[in-house]
């Protein structure tokens, strides 16, 4: 189709925006429209209008319409959307548009409403473009501009996706990331453009993967204000092919992929959320009157529920910590905890003497303990030097921090020390003010989260990817909303699952999450679930604010400190009991859960996006056995008097 100065070379109808944020969609939130390609005065245009609007597309003027003070496009007040809304294939349109407007109908009244929607974007100004999952009712794709702001999602109704792409491909270079095969990073044609662009965003003059896989090994020292330039391309570490531009090299989806019409296919449908309520705490007068003639301590399972939905007093920790995390055994008498407390005593001296054997001029010549004294040294002169158990410039608790850190280092010999490990120590040594105690309750926590600190971060890949997983069971609209600005990787819950939330929550209330956690109920991976809760609890902010990926990121490191551990644990357990008690849950969510076998137990990462598998409910296999060796004495207390944990400074 020609005219005057123009040529539409593509034209597909049944093009929608959803605009609503409700549930149930009404009649005006799903605007029908036409997209274009146009070839108009040595540019090629991108249009939507909506099907009252298109009209005559040989009587519409493709150019850009300057902004004025009078010009009917200039955004009034923004409405605001209800986030309560619509299943797995919604990908909404949260914030009006503010679009370049096309030129009206000849001899046409003043666009409606649904005209204000309306958008014509150069191919020049792209940046990105992410396509839908498969297996969704229909097809949609979400466009990215060089501003940095996202153009509303389109949703193909009819099909058309892969015909457009092609189309695009004539004008374009999309180079597809190898990680994430739904994002095209746009490109023009010319080559020399191409370089300029990776040179201009520091991403390609050095291996791309390295640049992530250095964030992930060391996420402190890589500050989360540098990690907002990695987040926008870190789905792909992106490796645009430089000298393909033919619409055959395309990296498209396969031919014989579905592209549903209007059917809806159904997601999970979850219950109603139950009401939960938290316990008080396990007093030492509770915990007492479960300890039998011998001093072991009876109906245990019965023990960790009550810690599970209460935690422990202060006072308590110091003893019960003992056991949460596997020095001392639920099932050995008090002389048999002496006898294990003396024989781990012989041994922590053993192999702490390893390393204080060592002279400076051996150490010279030993790169690997030169290099873990020093970064011990460094991150230990800054751990929760705030509290009053670590302030001050000669603080024994500080010495007591490096020594255990070195020793651990001679006791795990393949993993060594990781920044971040300091952090998950220094509760411990204040809870228990025991050297020998609190190093082997950090070797039973390290048991627990060692694989978040190995090189290959596997384990961290695996629980982003479950935790993506329950998501998109929890709430498939975050998720698309997420996805849409992206931000659907979830790495701005990294540090959350690193160090399990120790940098989220006041001091006092980090020692309540983590002997929660420690209980192991009401199953494995309660602390993704914990993930999930906080999210929920920011679903409205999120969704409801327009943010883009660094804003999304920058909102989730400000919620430092502001957060009520017991409404955390609260929403957690009761998202856990909603999903429990779907009984259509996918397999694959329930392995998460613990409430099936894994099928394959050694698998890498489980599948982004859960799959509708018929489930098959098989009670959780039992924790193995807890050392039943036996145990207990302590030694090298720390002079200073224990302080009540709630007046502790954060």
């Amino acid at each position: 189709m020609e005219g005057a100065g123009y040529r539409v070379v593509f034209e597909k109808v049944g093009v929608y925006l959803h605009t609503s944020a409700r549930k149930h969609q009404d009649p005006d939130s799903l605007i029908a429209g036409v997209i274009r390609v146009v070839e108009k005065d040595n540019d090629v245009l991108l249009h939507w209008a909506p099907v009252e609007e298109a009209g005559d597309s040989t009587q519409i003027l493709f150019s850009k319409k300057e902004t004025t003070g009078g010009d009917p496009c200039t955004s009034e007040e923004e409405p605001t959307f209800d986030p309560g809304y619509e299943p797995d294939w919604a990908v909404i349109s949260t914030v009006r548009p503010r679009p370049h407007c096309s030129e009206p109908t000849r001899g046409a009244e003043p666009s409606s409403p649904r005209g204000s929607w309306a958008f014509s974007v150069s191919l020049g100004e792209l940046k990105s473009i992410r396509r839908s999952k498969p297996g969704l009712s229909w097809a949609y794709l979400v466009l990215v501009t060089q501003a940095g702001g996202s153009l509303p999602a389109l949703h193909f109704h009819r099909g058309g996706t892969r015909a457009l792409l092609r189309v695009l491909s004539r004008y374009l270079l999309l180079a597809s990331s190898p990680q994430d095969s739904r994002l095209y990073l746009v490109f023009p044609h010319d080559s020399s453009a191409l370089s300029n662009s990776c040179h201009h965003l520091q991403l390609f003059d050095q291996d791309s993967s390295n640049v992530v896989s250095r964030f992930l090994q060391d996420p402190y020292s890589t500050t989360f204000s540098s990690f907002s330039r990695v987040t926008n391309f870190f789905r792909g570490a992106l490796q645009p092919h430089p000298e393909e531009g033919a619409s055959p090299d395309l990296p498209l989806p396969p031919e014989d992929e579905p592209e549903p019409g209007f059917e809806v296919i159904s997601c999970v449908e979850l219950g109603p959320r139950p009401a939960v309520e938290r316990a008080s705490p396990v007093t030492e007068e509770e915990w007492a009157r479960h300890l039998g003639p011998e001093g072991r301590l009876q109906q245990v399972s019965e023990l960790k529920a009550r810690i599970f939905s209460g935690g422990l007093s202060p006072g308590l920790r110091r003893e019960a910590w003992k056991f949460l995390l596997g020095y001392l055994s639920w099932e050995g008498s008090s002389e048999e905890h002496k006898a294990h407390v003396r024989k781990k005593t012989d041994e922590y001296f053993r192999m702490k003497l390893q390393w204080k054997s060592v002279s400076p001029e051996q150490e010279r010549r030993n790169s690997l303990l030169h290099g873990y004294r020093s970064l011990i040294e460094r991150d230990v002169s800054r751990t929760d030097r705030t509290n009053k158990f670590y302030e001050g410039p000669e603080n024994p608790g500080l010495s007591l921090l490096n020594d255990i850190l070195l020793t651990y280092c001679m006791y795990h010999f393949d993993l060594g020390y990781v920044q971040g490990m300091s952090d998950l120590l220094s509760p411990i040594l204040y809870v228990t003010q025991n050297e020998v105690d609190a190093f082997w309750c950090f070797c039973g926590f390290m048991e627990l989260v060692h694989g978040n600190f190995e090189e290959s971060q596997e384990t961290m890949k695996r629980q982003l990817g479950q935790l993506l997983l329950l998501l998109r069971v929890l709430d498939p609209p975050l998720c698309d909303f997420l996805d849409s600005q992206d931000s659907g990787s979830l790495c701005f819950c990294f540090r959350w699952l690193l160090i399990w939330f120790k940098r989220e929550f006041p001091f006092p209330d980090v020692l309540r999450l983590w002997e929660v956690l420690w209980t192991g109920l009401p199953g494995p991976n309660l602390h993704l679930l914990v993930a999930c809760a906080i999210l929920d609890m920011e679903r409205d902010t999120l969704m409801l604010s327009g943010f883009g990926s660094n804003e999304i990121l920058k909102h989730i490191n400000e919620l430092t400190m502001k957060l009520s551990v017991e409404d955390v644990l609260t929403r957690a357990e009761a998202l856990y009991h909603q999903l429990t008690a779907c009984p259509e849950l996918p397999h694959n969510v329930q392995e998460v859960l613990g409430l099936a076998p894994p099928t394959e137990p050694h698998s890498p990462s489980p599948p982004i996006s859960p799959l509708p598998l018929s489930p098959t409910r098989t009670p959780p296999a039992p924790a193995p056995p807890l050392d039943t060796a036996p145990q207990p004495d302590s030694s090298l207390e720390i002079l200073p008097e224990d302080e009540e944990e709630e007046n502790a400074h954060p």
